[in-house]
């Protein structure tokens, strides 16, 4: 919204969010008011694994300075922001020692996670570790990141700081972790939110790396004077605890109007699930390989990981590499005037997690299952789409199942939500209306609960019906 200001406005709250993604990044600024919301992008910056000589990393320092601009220009252009959010991805974490860092953070698809998974496991099986964390198995869990660390580095290490507290341990000079993105590490329990003392023991883990756990809402601190000055800051702004995982930032914005109601929040990955009360921590949501993961408010986000919109960008990546250049809009619309049948395959074939040549194997995939592999691009998109489709609906219905709770209806939100064929293939796959919007659903989340925290008030609930009015979703119904 273009013409979003920061001149004053009785009741209205201005926060500033910081989203990070897997492929890209952005600062948000937004004016937050009891009937709507309304926010404009600052800065958007690419991110992505690099590679180094031991393995995938991230630029940590290329994302922090693109951070520090977008918060500069935030400023400057709304002197009334009192508060700053931040989200980012799940697992990876910085490890620090006297207020540096040590090396850059791992990427999660770093192929050193293997041998990760076999160290804990020889001391942990999986299902008691389920048992224990209540985490779907993913093999770049953090806890099967720290078993492949070096040794060395744990030891001379003060503070393990997950990527959002990372930003924030800049920012405010304060080590913490957010209880939502702790939750996935695989440290902490899903029923109390404390960390795990006695696994976190058992794997040999040095326990003095866990930072202080704090809960959305509350205020991590304000900035040190050395950031202030360097983002030309208002005195006294703060840095306060959002749904640090972007996933419980997106469900939080979820317009629910219903209880019997599916979430899938679309980008990198696909997250498909229910908002529960409690965690399911049952045989079968175990063998279904499904996760418990914090949510705000205390809530559980009881969901499944599909391999997402991942598939078609690393696909496109490969053909503009060797040449081509791709418009992803028409690459859609050509997909979905396809007639006739496509193969599918199984979107949460692991052979997928790595960067690396995405046709190929999802050729190799296609000819394993005795499927002709698509001639034409707009085919081979069509049958990716058709795959996540298949694969988010028996996601969907599998949930429901295991929660023993009914679902008619899906809320699609994020990037994802732009993906009309997407959105229309779910709906016909899944038998029941799919619901589409907001794309900015994490920003939106963690500029929420920032608004919440510092005089909105009101419950989750209330907070979903804002954003309902302000972003109405867009509505796709089965056919057929």
């Amino acid at each position: 919204m273009a013409g979003i200001h920061g001149g004053a406005e009785s009741g209205a709250i201005h926060v500033a969010a910081v989203d990070l993604g897997a492929t890209s990044g952005r600062v948000m600024r937004a004016i937050v008011t009891a009937e709507r919301v309304e926010m404009v992008e600052v800065a958007r910056f690419p991110n992505g694994p690099i590679e180094r000589a031991d393995g995938l990393h991230w630029d940590i320092e290329a994302l922090r300075g693109h951070i520090m601009a977008g918060l500069r220009q935030a400023f400057a252009d709304d002197p009334l922001i009192t508060s700053v959010g931040i989200d980012s991805w799940a697992v990876d974490y910085g490890l620090v020692a006297e207020g540096a860092l040590l090396g850059e953070p791992f990427h999660y698809r770093d192929d050193r996670c293997a041998a990760g998974v076999d160290a804990v496991h020889a001391v942990v099986p999986p299902r008691e570790l389920f048992a224990q964390t209540g985490l779907q198995h993913l093999p770049f869990t953090t806890v099967f990141q720290l078993a492949a660390e070096i040794p060395e580095r744990l030891a001379e290490a003060e503070h393990l700081l997950l990527i959002p507290d990372l930003v924030a341990f800049w920012l405010t000079g304060r080590a913490v972790a957010e209880v939502t993105n702790a939750s996935t590490t695989g440290l902490l329990d899903p029923r109390t939110r404390a960390w795990n003392e006695a696994l976190v023991e058992r794997l040999g883990l040095p326990r003095r790396l866990l930072p202080a756990l704090v809960h959305p809402g509350e205020t991590i601190g304000p900035l040190t004077p050395a950031a202030a000055e360097a983002l030309g800051a208002p005195e006294g702004l703060v840095v306060t605890a959002v749904g640090s995982h972007d996933t419980a930032s997106a469900v939080a914005a979820v317009p629910f109007a219903r209880r019997e109601a599916a979430y899938i929040s679309c980008g990198t990955w696909g997250l498909v699930g229910l908002e529960t009360e409690h965690p399911v921590m049952t045989d079968a949501a175990y063998a279904a390989n499904f996760t418990n993961e914090g949510g705000v408010d205390g809530r559980t986000r009881f969901l499944h990981n599909v391999m997402g919109l991942w598939l078609l960008s690393e696909s496109v990546r490969v053909w503009e590499a060797a040449g081509e250049r791709i418009d992803l809009g028409a690459l859609l619309a050509e997909a979905a005037a396809v007639t006739g049948p496509v193969p599918v395959f199984d979107a949460n074939d692991p052979r997928f997690l790595p960067p690396g040549d995405m046709p190929s194997r999802i050729a190799a995939a296609l000819a394993e299952q005795g499927a002709e592999v698509p001639a034409t691009r707009a085919a081979f998109a069509r049958c990716i789409v058709e795959s996540l489709a298949v694969a988010f609906a028996a996601a969907v219905r599998t949930a429901s199942e295991l929660a023993d709770r009914p679902v008619e209806v899906i809320h699609l939100v994020g990037g994802g939500s732009l993906n009309h064929l997407l959105c229309q293939l779910t709906a016909d796959r899944a038998g029941m209306p799919v619901l589409a919007g907001p794309v900015e659903a994490t920003a939106l989340g963690t500029v929420l609960v920032q608004a919440r925290a510092y005089g909105l008030g009101g419950t989750l609930e209330s907070l979903r019906a804002l954003v309902a009015r302000s972003h109405p979703p867009q509505r796709f119904a089965p056919r057929g």
